[in-house]
């Protein structure tokens, strides 16, 4: 604070002098012959009083007019210079907005800065290197695995949050991380962002023969083989861990490689515990290391030189010979990175400590945020992440917090002047009438929801006899309760879409790992798909979920139903009996619910009948939709034994299994209403036969109304614009399924 004040007033006097002082000198060279007192300008004064006469003062008073404009025009470059971002600090550290201590006075090792600071002005402004505006930054990340692949996004909503440059991010991915990663990034649309993909199984045998302790498995030696991985035209990139979280423009980053000297090719931050001294415990023996060694979360990498070294061999040859005595690494590529710089200290430029705080149990990293007014970045590099013991955990995990549960969406923002390769908006919107009542509910057809497929673990293998079946359903934050239910009533595969916030994800992740029902469950694929507009695009959801399904066959379920007990095998069983595989049929699990928050769920089709006899169950919707599952025919379905054909009537929406290559919903319905009743329609379009199990059932969970069927009934606007679509679709359906169509009309004018 002191600091900014003597800086402050020093500015102050300079402007003023720059302004009176040369209308002085002007009154003074106008009058000439007047006697003028010499002015008493320090450190001048002594000197001047040393001259005799006019000429002696004249040129005392121009030479102090040239210092003092040399002095303006210095101050002038320091304020022209760009303000930093603003980074995150720690509480109780000395906030000072755009002005903050020079990196070398900040303790960093940085000996080339401290020499500029100990001769240069002590302006607290900083000069950084500039970046093209539309330069595109590049940056490499090994992403392996669902964990990872949620890890990353967080890293990646930390760089797109403070970046003004166009970025290409190069993952090398398995192929669950490629999977996921490139649906997210096609469904997030951010502008000015590319992202390439490279097979981290075609780079396990380069690394495969390093016998490796690190958590990080195989893919953590995989950086080691970036020179030959990235497009060999790529001349420099930063190489990220995916526990980093960015508290500045990663543009600052990019724009240290200007300060690369002679043969310098990897920027890397010195490793901020006593790992490499070899002191931590007892018989402690790491690999060779200079001084403390350095970290490999964060690194910058000059490709073509280290191309130009034959980087390739000489990291080869330096793992093979340290593993003759170390014969396996513990920290991964770290260790092999570390063995060649001892070699080679010339290959490295040491980065201030602020670009990687390092945060792992055996950490010294306070040294670091103690001595700096900015951090950087965040590096979570243990295997135990947030639960780290450090006693400003609460500020770091904070910091990580507010990115994990940001709101994605808004990043999605253009970068002005910048070209962009794609118009990321749909054509299709810009044919819609924005006057239009039902904009609203057209537009939604065409929003692309940004979604994150397989968000935890999902491992399952599909049967052998072509018969398996997965359960598919979408839910939003309010029928959560229900999936411990589910799990424990279908033992096969589910797929689930679910429509939450960035900060409502985070919230199921939680309500997951801590329950041994879910837990326990390795064939439930969970698929996130972020909310967007005012409408619950359920449509949409049943599509993301029906598309994530790996078995032959799906039962297309609603969340808030119980499927019965055994259900999963009883359909395996007539996928057999009803020859599913070389005919197109839909078939029916009749529905029932129940009024009761606790049911003693009916373990046969005898006990539900007598439940449904006492009232205690009742058909679906009998009272509110009669129409809905009418067809059906309950009343046969008490009495029957074996399978039976029941034909489409208007507004018919029953559960039913199909082939997976059966139509999706269509999205133009959102919210409540014709939602399922259209998909029927559909699969009747095509000549699918709807066939009801005898032995069958689902039953339907009280919970408080949906906020979509309260709009539907409380909005005469919304009512009229479902019938709308409705109308639309039917026309669609005509002129797609020609004469063949015309029933769905009359049917309807009849219902």
């Amino acid at each position: 604070m002191l600091g900014m004040c003597r800086g402050r007033r020093k500015f102050l006097a300079a402007s003023l002098a720059l302004l009176f002082i040369p209308a002085l000198t002007w009154l003074y060279l106008s009058v000439g012959s007047f006697q003028v007192k010499p002015l008493p300008l320090s450190p001048l004064e002594a000197q001047s009083s040393t001259l005799v006469g006019g000429a002696g003062e004249r040129q005392a008073l121009e030479l102090r007019v040239r210092a003092v404009e040399e002095e303006n025009r210095a101050l002038r470059r320091e304020l022209s210079r760009p303000p930093r971002s603003p980074s995150a600090r720690l509480p109780n550290s000395s906030h000072r907005g755009n002005q903050s201590r020079t990196h070398s006075e900040e303790g960093t090792g940085d000996n080339e800065g401290q020499k500029a600071a100990a001769v240069g002005n002590s302006s607290d402004c900083v000069q950084q290197p500039v970046v093209d505006k539309c330069e595109t930054i590049h940056v490499a990340i090994v992403c392996a695995g669902y964990n990872a692949s949620r890890d990353v996004v967080t890293l990646v909503k930390s760089v797109l949050f403070h970046r003004r440059n166009p970025l290409h991010f190069h993952f090398i991915t398995d192929s669950i991380a490629q999977q996921i990663l490139s649906s997210l990034f096609h469904t997030w649309m951010v502008p000015a962002v590319k992202v390439d993909f490279y097979d981290a199984d075609e780079l396990k045998s380069e690394v495969s023969w390093i016998p490796n302790k690190h958590y990080s498995g195989i893919y953590g030696l995989m950086k080691l083989v970036l020179t030959k991985t990235l497009p060999s035209d790529l001349q420099r990139v930063i190489v990220l861990d995916t526990d980093i979280t960015f508290a500045t423009d990663i543009a600052e980053l990019w724009a240290v490689f200007h300060k690369f000297k002679g043969q310098q090719v990897l920027g890397l931050v010195e490793n901020q515990s006593d790992w490499y001294l070899g002191n931590l415990w007892k018989n402690h023996r790491p690999w060779p290391a200079l001084g403390r060694g350095f970290n490999t979360g964060v690194i910058l990498l000059l490709l073509d030189r280290l191309r130009k070294l034959r980087w390739e061999q000489m990291w080869r040859l330096t793992a093979e010979r340290e593993l003759m005595s170390m014969l396996s690494t513990s920290l991964a590529d770290q260790d092999i990175f570390n063995a060649v710089i001892k070699q080679n200290p010339f290959l490295v430029h040491q980065l201030p400590c602020f670009w990687n705080v390092q945060l792992s149990d055996h950490t010294r990293s306070e040294k670091c945020y103690k001595d700096v007014s900015d951090l950087k970045v965040i590096h979570w590099n243990s295997p135990k992440k947030l639960r780290v013991k450090n006693k400003h955990v609460e500020f770091f995990r904070n910091l990580y917090l507010t990115f994990l549960e940001y709101d994605g969406n808004l990043l999605r923002r253009e970068l002005f002047g910048c070209p962009s390769e794609a118009d990321h908006n749909s054509p299709a919107l810009s044919t819609l009438d924005e006057d239009d009542p039902c904009y609203e509910f057209r537009r939604e057809r065409f929003t692309v929801h940004r979604t994150h497929l397989y968000f935890l673990h999902y491992e399952y293998e599909p049967s052998s006899d072509n018969t398996d079946v997965t359960l598919v359903a979408q839910l939003s934050m309010d029928r959560l309760q229900m999936l411990e239910a589910i799990c424990k009533h279908w033992e096969g595969p589910i797929s689930l879409a679910l429509y939450l916030s960035d900060a409502e994800a985070q919230q199921f992740l939680r309500y997951a790992q801590g329950s041994e029902v879910l837990m326990s469950r390795g064939n439930v694929g969970y698929h996130i798909v972020y909310k967007e507009g005012q409408f619950y695009p359920v449509n949409l959801l049943r599509n993301v979920a029906m598309r994530q399904v790996n078995t032959p066959y799906m039962f297309l379920s609603d969340i808030d139903f119980l499927p019965m007990y055994g259900l999963y095998e009883y359909l395996r069983k007539s996928v057999v009996q009803l020859d599913m595989a070389n005919n197109k049929k839909a078939l029916v699990v009749p529905a029932f619910e129940t009024l009761r928050y606790r049911l003693s769920y009916p373990k046969s089709k005898a006990e539900l009948l007598s439940q449904l006899d006492m009232g205690t169950l009742f058909t679906f919707r009998y009272h509110v939709w009669t129409k809905g599952h009418a067809p059906t025919n309950f009343a046969k379905w008490r009495t029957a034994t074996t399978p039976y054909r029941v034909q489409w009537e208007a507004d018919f929406e029953p559960y039913v299994m199909v082939r997976r290559d059966s139509p999706e919903y269509d999205r133009r319905f959102v919210g409540f209403g014709w939602n399922k009743v259209a998909h029927i329609m559909e699969l009747d379009a095509q000549e699918y036969e709807f066939v009801v199990l005898p032995n069958a059932y689902m039953i339907h969970m009280p919970h408080a109304p949906s906020f979509d069927i309260t709009k539907f009934r409380s909005n005469k606007q919304y009512r009229v614009c479902l019938k709308t679509l409705k109308e639309e679709f039917q026309q669609n359906m005509s002129r797609r399924y020609g004469f063949a169509a015309l029933k769905y009309m009359t049917a309807e004018n009849n219902s």
